[in-house]
Order: C-alpha cells, then structure tokens, then sequence
C-alpha cells in the first residue's frame, strides 16, 4: 500500500494548512477498510500521534494538543484522508505521517500501524 502525503510547507503562527494522504493504488473497497491516522515527528523527538479516524469517517480521535485546531476527514471515494490545521504554533512544526492501520481495535501506536506515507514537512514560524 503506497501512501503519498501532501499539502506542507512554510506558515505563520495562527495560519492554517490542509495535509492530504492519497491512497491512490487501492481500490475504493479496500481503501475503506483500513482506519487512517497521521503522526508527527519534530526533530529530536519521537513520532507522536496526531490523529485518527475510523474506516467509515463516523469516529475521530486527536492528541490533547491539538484539539479544537486540527480535524482530520476521509473521503473513501476519492482514497485520501485530509488533515485540516488551524490556528498552527510552532510547536506544531514537524514532518506529518499518514498511515493505515488494518486492524480492529483503535489504536495511537505507531508500531500498530501497518503503513506510511512519506512524510511532508509543516513548518510553523512564530
């Protein structure tokens, strides 16, 4: 399963940004069965859970740090899932993963998760 992220890049404090993840190999069926999350990983520190989102779009989950800012989406017709980032700090500047997670059960492990995407850098000045 290739994964290609999008839609990084240099903001300001307080901008907003959209991150796509195009699944654009899988069929619209088996797009559908995979939850999809998106991970961050700033430099020196461990990739961190961002957020989650369930096969069918109907449950959501998110780090504390970024509620109420961020709000990720899928759309199972197109295979891609969206990270929509409001009112970005600096604290938000890492590289954005996504990935696809086959299993059942709801998970923020980033070893749980089956599949990755290259990463695209969010950069955020103060």
């Amino acid at each position: 399963v290739q994964l290609q992220a999008s839609g990084g890049g240099l903001v300001q404090a307080g901008d907003s940004l959209r991150l796509s993840c195009a699944a654009s190999e899988l069929t619209f069926s088996t797009f559908s069965t995979y939850a999809m999350g998106w991970f961050r990983q700033a430099p020196g520190k461990e990739r961190e859970f961002v957020a989650r989102i369930s096969r069918n779009g109907g449950s959501t989950y998110y780090t504390d740090s970024v509620k109420g800012r961020f709000t990720i989406s899928r759309d199972n017709v197109r295979k891609t899932v969206y990270l929509q980032m409001n009112i970005l700090k600096p604290e938000d500047t890492a590289v954005y993963y996504c990935a696809a997670d086959k299993g059942l059960i709801v998970t923020t492990e980033a070893g749980r998760y089956d599949y990755w995407g290259q990463g695209t850098l969010v950069t955020v000045s103060s």
